[in-house]
């Protein structure tokens, strides 16, 4: 079992779950991601485009943390990581390794359930291009701060060394105290953050992150997780 370190002061008492914790459905504090949020809704009048809350339980021990919702995936059903392609690779290996009581992940109402595990994302909107700005990751991390603080998970998943950065900053670290790269661990206060490339279409297509890289990962994750019991 780890031992939370002195230095993350919310693991020495567990915060209060509020009713939307993680993240704020009416929350427009990046102009920018607001306004496209807005143009998005008016496009696809059937698409969910608002922020993207948490899926899975409230006592998790595992986090992952992904980068932001994608267009027609989570920015559509509403959930993160359905609807995309990189849910099927997410999910599919999380209920492999028990996580997920399903490997699909099309629609929200799909009926899958996560086991013990926690999906979010570092920025709780869509972004242009799919990709965030600096000062909006900063503007939401009190979010995933929370968030943390609320699960208080043994092993945290980041995806992309966007998500492994703003982890880093949920929990008070400096960004270059550990430093991302696919399949390293890191001991971090309260928990162990494990790195993966971020299992979008691009990476997959591309070779830069393939199934069985994955699953190496979410393995040593089960592995680890069993030891702390």
């Amino acid at each position: 079992m780890i031992v939370p370190s002195k230095s993350a002061a919310f693991y020495n008492k567990k915060p209060r779950a509020t009713k939307n914790f993680g993240f704020d459905p009416d929350c427009r504090d990046c102009p920018r991601l607001a306004r496209h949020l807005e143009r998005i809704g008016r496009e696809y009048p059937d698409y969910h485009a608002r922020p993207v809350a948490p899926f899975g339980p409230e006592s998790a021990e595992l986090l992952v943390v992904g980068l932001a919702p994608g267009l027609h995936g989570a920015n559509r059903t509403g959930r993160p990581f359905t609807g995309d392609h990189a849910g099927i690779l997410l999910y599919g290996t999380l209920h492999r390794y028990g996580f997920a009581t399903q490997k699909g992940s099309a629609d929200a109402q799909d009926g899958l359930r996560l086991v013990d595990c926690r999906v979010t994302n570092a920025v709780k909107c869509l972004p242009p291009q799919n990709k965030p700005l600096p000062d909006e990751v900063r503007r939401c991390n009190r979010y995933l701060a929370e968030e943390i603080a609320v699960v208080r998970p043994q092993a945290i998943l980041a995806l992309g060394v966007i998500a492994h950065r703003a982890v880093l900053m949920a929990l008070g670290l400096a960004p270059g105290s550990r430093r991302f790269g696919h399949h390293a661990v890191h001991d971090v206060p309260g928990a162990r953050l494990f790195d993966s490339y971020h299992c979008s279409r691009y990476n997959t297509q591309t070779k830069r992150l393939t199934a069985r890289m994955f699953e190496a990962v979410i393995r040593d994750i089960a592995t680890f997780l069993r030891g702390t019991r």
